[in-house]
């Protein structure tokens, strides 16, 4: 007899991308500043028609009609972007192998990361320990990818090395998540020249780093 994982594998290779229900068609918004990469569109079809056969009852009271459904894969397609088809694959047998449930689009996210990526990216959680262990002067580190850096200097290195992990990781997951999204749109991230003008900035007083915390925990809601 099979085992599930087979069976799992089996429905990957199975469920071929959809012409119905699809976000080219009548998910797709009026206006769009560029077109949708097909093979992520016909991944993410794949993707919901799995989660569909999965998760039956939940998935139709979760996505009750047609503009439902479609607004949900936008927000997917933008969001895992930066993944290629099999990781995003992989990430959806993740999540039927380990979960009763229908998962959010954070719960795939972090099924996506989990799973080996091609493009040489570091997951989430060692990207934030190397950010948060790098020594100074920070544009000498050898970083593992740009984006390490970059999430680093977005969040701000004080409070990567004065705030506690429960208020420093997410932030900084925010802002590596959304680098990853931009660089799968194609924007350039680069090191910047320890011995130009683009060296780093001296750090934030701690006067102005509480503010800029308090700030980005405003915007998070960290504090509801």
């Amino acid at each position: 007899m099979e085992n599930n994982n087979d069976l799992i594998d089996q429905a990957v290779r199975g469920v071929a991308p959809s012409s119905t229900n699809s976000v080219t068609a009548a998910g797709r918004p009026p206006e769009r500043p560029e077109p949708l990469p097909e093979h992520l569109v016909d991944t993410i079809n794949q993707v919901f028609a799995l989660f569909r056969l999965n998760f039956h009852n939940q998935f139709y009271s979760a996505y009750s009609d047609t503009d439902l459904l479609n607004q949900a894969k936008r927000l997917w397609l933008d969001a895992l972007a930066h993944f290629d088809r099999d990781q995003i694959l992989l990430g959806a047998k993740r999540v039927i192998e380990t979960s009763d449930y229908l998962p959010t689009l954070n719960r795939m996210l972090q099924c996506c990361e989990a799973c080996q990526n091609p493009a040489g990216l570091p997951s989430p959680r060692s990207a934030y320990l190397e950010a948060c262990n790098a020594p100074s002067p920070k544009t000498t580190h050898h970083w593992s990818h740009p984006v390490v850096y970059h999430a680093g200097l977005a969040t701000g290195w004080y409070l990567l090395t004065h705030e506690a992990e429960a208020v420093s990781y997410p932030l900084f997951l925010d802002h590596y998540r959304r680098l990853c999204r931009e660089l799968g749109k194609g924007r350039q991230l680069a090191l910047p020249d320890p011995t130009g003008e683009a060296a780093e900035k001296p750090p934030l007083s701690r006067e102005a780093s509480r503010q800029r915390l308090a700030e980005l925990k405003a915007d998070l809601k960290l504090d509801e």
